[in-house]
């Protein structure tokens, strides 16, 4: 687990609800590679992050922030971005643990303003079927 008096905190950290907590921690932590910040049981619980990126994890329970059934694919509508600053390593490290991809690895383009930035993204979906997008911004 991560030192916590030296961790920075993000304002926003999205609580994803998960139906199978073991799972879901080990594909954030040993597939994607995030370390664990806090862990807790009953319910199972965990705050992780990825460099600067930080989610949360808890196991579906009856008391939870539930506000309709939770029906596969959990998420709809959203997509969590991860910004990386190593696109193709991340690449490799889902596909040596056999993810399937949700989108191929390629090549966006942004207007922002007056310019045009370059994104190199990815889309893969964790076990419960959120949907990252791991990004990487290309000079």
């Amino acid at each position: 687990m991560t030192d916590m008096k030296d961790h920075y905190w993000n304002r926003m950290v999205p609580e994803l609800t998960v139906t199978d907590f073991s799972a879901s921690l080990d594909f954030y932590v040993d597939v994607l590679g995030f370390d664990i910040m806090i862990r807790r049981q009953d319910p199972d619980f965990a705050y992780i992050s990825l460099g600067e990126a930080q989610l949360m994890l808890e196991k579906y329970h009856p008391e939870g922030w539930n506000t309709a059934d939770l029906i596969r694919p959990l998420g709809r509508g959203v997509n969590f971005q991860i910004e990386v600053d190593d696109i193709e390593q991340m690449l490799d490290r889902i596909k040596t643990n056999g993810q399937t991809l949700y989108r191929d690895l390629r090549d966006n383009f942004y207007q922002t303003g007056e310019s045009t930035v370059c994104q190199r993204e990815f889309l893969v979906q964790d076990p419960d079927g959120y949907l990252l997008r791991f990004s990487q911004y290309i000079e």
